[in-house]
């Protein structure tokens, strides 16, 4: 019940969403692909095309419609190639760097280039995630006139930037355009390609003021590799699975106990059980067992399974990144040498060991009490509305 009631996305309502907001964002970038063209070569421009990214699109997304993920592929001048390099000592361990690999003439030819979207980082020239979202961000406010124009029949558009965050579209139908009225907001992300449906996002910002080498700082998104992965696992498995089913729920539970908690604990059980690492934590468990066993019937079984392995890698304090370093991945996800022989990265690293013991605590009462959770936190006057992304 708590799943149909709470969680439980209408496949009408979600298609109706997921179709608008992929004609107004190919509206937006349509425009702002044929205005980047006019600087000249030596400028970025978008690529012309997005990619469908999170949880809306792999089928486990929970409670409304109203959120969503896009990438934006960015081109680089001509004859210049992005190489991500592992950002040792800088950053989070799953960091990277851009540099750049110019085919002829990097220091004058590029020269423009460089003072735009670049930093200086041990030496040498880096693209600078914060420079490319800030540009970013202004060439999308200054095409959004002319798709508001076109679009003021369907509904209304407007754009919101945080300085250092990607900006989020908001998207108001028009009433009697489409049956479904639901206001959405959607994440537009830039995206540097490196090959093989592998992108470079910036990473979130941390503190008030980042450090210089932040800037130069980008993090690896894999999310068209989740898709396929999923894409194999739904092939494997029984028709009849509850892979996805299991991930919405802990989510749900994981997001009615944190109505319950305070400051500053609230905010660190949302940082540590994110849905990333439940995914991450999903998929480390499908692939140890038979697929068979996660047939419906043993939902109930395979959701404990879940919690106990979760609880079990936060009293290890590990959790290894799914991609980095992964030399067990099935033949279907097909990653580039250099993620296959990277370092392994462990996503609970940045936390401290009583942290992460309080959490698994917490988990494991909120499984043994998720009856009474469900009841207690469900009620009108706890029920928060889902933030912007």
């Amino acid at each position: 019940n708590f799943y149909a009631r709470q969680l439980r996305l209408s496949p009408h309502v979600l298609g109706h969403s997921k179709a608008h907001v992929g004609r107004v964002v190919a509206e937006l970038v349509r425009a702002a692909k044929a205005q980047g063209l006019q600087p000249g070569p030596l400028a970025l421009s978008l690529r012309g095309d997005f990619v469908r990214i999170g949880s809306a699109y792999e089928q486990h997304k929970v409670r409304s419609p109203d959120c969503f993920d896009i990438l934006v592929p960015l081109r680089l001048p001509p004859h210049l190639e992005p190489q991500p390099l592992s950002a040792d000592g800088l950053g989070p361990r799953d960091a990277f760097v851009c540099g750049l690999r110019a085919r002829a003439g990097w220091p004058r030819r590029y020269r423009p280039f460089a003072e735009g979207f670049c930093v200086e980082l041990q030496g040498r020239s880096h693209l600078s995630s914060g420079l490319v979202l800030r540009w970013f961000q202004g060439h999308l406010q200054r095409c959004l006139g002319a798709v508001r124009y076109r679009l003021q029949e369907r509904c209304r558009v407007s754009l919101s930037a945080c300085a250092g965050r990607p900006p989020t579209l908001h998207i108001v139908p028009c009433s009697d355009y489409v049956c479904c009225h639901i206001s959405m907001a959607v994440r537009l992300i830039p995206a540097i390609p490196i090959g093989d449906a592998l992108y470079l996002t910036a990473l979130p910002p941390e503190g008030a003021q980042p450090p210089p080498a932040r800037e130069a700082l980008w993090s690896l998104n894999a999310s068209r590799q989740e898709q396929r992965l999923l894409s194999w696992l739904k092939e494997q498995a029984p028709a009849t699975s509850c892979h996805l089913k299991c991930l919405q729920i802990l989510k749900g539970l994981r997001d009615l106990r944190g109505q319950g908690l305070e400051e500053p604990f609230c905010s660190l059980w949302g940082r540590v059980l994110s849905s990333y690492v439940l995914k991450t934590a999903l998929f480390s468990l499908l692939l140890q067992g038979p697929l068979e066993a996660w047939d419906e019937r043993f939902l109930v079984e395979r959701l404990e399974d879940l919690v106990l392995y979760l609880r079990d890698c936060l009293r290890k304090q590990l959790l290894m990144h799914f991609f980095l370093g992964n030399a067990s991945l099935p033949e279907a996800v097909v990653l580039p040498r250099f993620l296959k022989e990277a370092t392994p990265v462990n996503l609970l690293a940045a936390f401290d060991g009583p942290t992460l013991d309080l959490v698994a605590f917490q988990l494991i009462s909120t499984w043994i009490q998720a009856p009474q959770v469900i009841r207690m936190y469900s009620s009108p006057r706890y029920l928060r509305p889902v933030p912007v992304p």
